[in-house]
């Protein structure tokens, strides 16, 4: 069966989270409610895989899922088809490219790329509103750049992630944080990127929470160090919504979708 790896983009207010729920609207279940439409296989009830799972409230620029399709598509035709059915939910597939039978979207990345958005000012946000974190007063960005430095490395990260969450081990790899700082009218927008090779549940909110309380000036920016030695839940600041949070790219060996720039599935693919 010919296996597709896609590229996908969505608004995650409406959807109770990427994994597919009972009597929960999930973007997963609404990408397979389209392919339903095309193909038997999910029809009859096939599952895609995804390389990250997002929580309720989170969106994505750059989500990567792959399918195995009985019907072997052009790319282009596939993904547009899949558009077609995907309306009026605010989840499009940006690009589909037909992939080796080893390619798989979760065991084959190498890196997750993740962006939050936070805003500062005092007049509420109208245009962006559900797509970034507002907070009220300007924060120091050198200040949570110092705090972020602690975090980069090998680290158990205890103190950073869910009290349900299900992964074996806290002990993660932080490749970057970085911050950059961007002046809009009447406020400033500061944008976290945020990159490992997988992360625990919750963990970047809990980072980027922690550090907006140290561009407000409430913490230190050596307590960040502090609060990732405790080791303890109890010791990380708060978590912040879920609404400025982007899964913005995943990284493998080889792009699945290099060479194919225009998503007709005329370019190279795979190894």
């Amino acid at each position: 069966m010919p296996r597709f790896a896609l590229k996908i983009e969505y608004d995650g207010a409406p959807f109770a989270g990427w994994q597919a729920q009972a009597r929960q609207v999930t973007v997963q279940g609404a990408i397979e409610a389209a392919l339903a439409k095309l193909d038997p296989g999910f029809a009859a009830g096939a599952r895609i895989a995804a390389a990250g799972r997002t929580d309720a409230g989170v969106h994505a620029t750059g989500q990567v899922a792959h399918a195995e399709l009985m019907r072997d598509w052009d790319p282009f035709r596939l993904s547009e088809a899949l558009n077609w059915h995907l309306k009026p939910a605010p989840v499009v597939v940006l690009h589909a490219a037909k992939v080796d039978d080893d390619f798989h979207a979760r065991f084959s990345a190498l890196e997750r790329r993740y962006t939050f958005r936070l805003v500062s000012r005092r007049a509420p946000m109208t245009h962006q509103r559900g797509n970034v974190w507002q907070v009220l007063l300007p924060l120091d960005i050198d200040a949570m750049r110092e705090g972020a430095a602690h975090l980069i490395g090998l680290h158990d990260f205890t103190t950073f992630r869910s009290s349900i969450c299900q992964a074996k081990s806290p002990v993660k790899t932080m490749d970057e944080i970085s911050i950059e700082e961007l002046p809009m009218p009447y406020g400033t927008e500061y944008r976290f990127f945020l990159r490992a090779r997988s992360f625990l549940h919750n963990q970047v909110r809990s980072i980027v929470g922690t550090l907006e309380r140290v561009g407000a000036g409430s913490w230190h920016p050596d307590r960040v160090a502090q609060a990732l030695a405790d080791c303890s839940r109890a010791a990380c600041g708060p978590v912040c919504p879920p609404q400025g949070l982007y899964l913005s790219g995943v990284g493998y060996p080889f792009d699945p979708f290099e060479g194919d720039l225009t998503g007709r599935g005329e370019g190279p693919i795979g190894k």
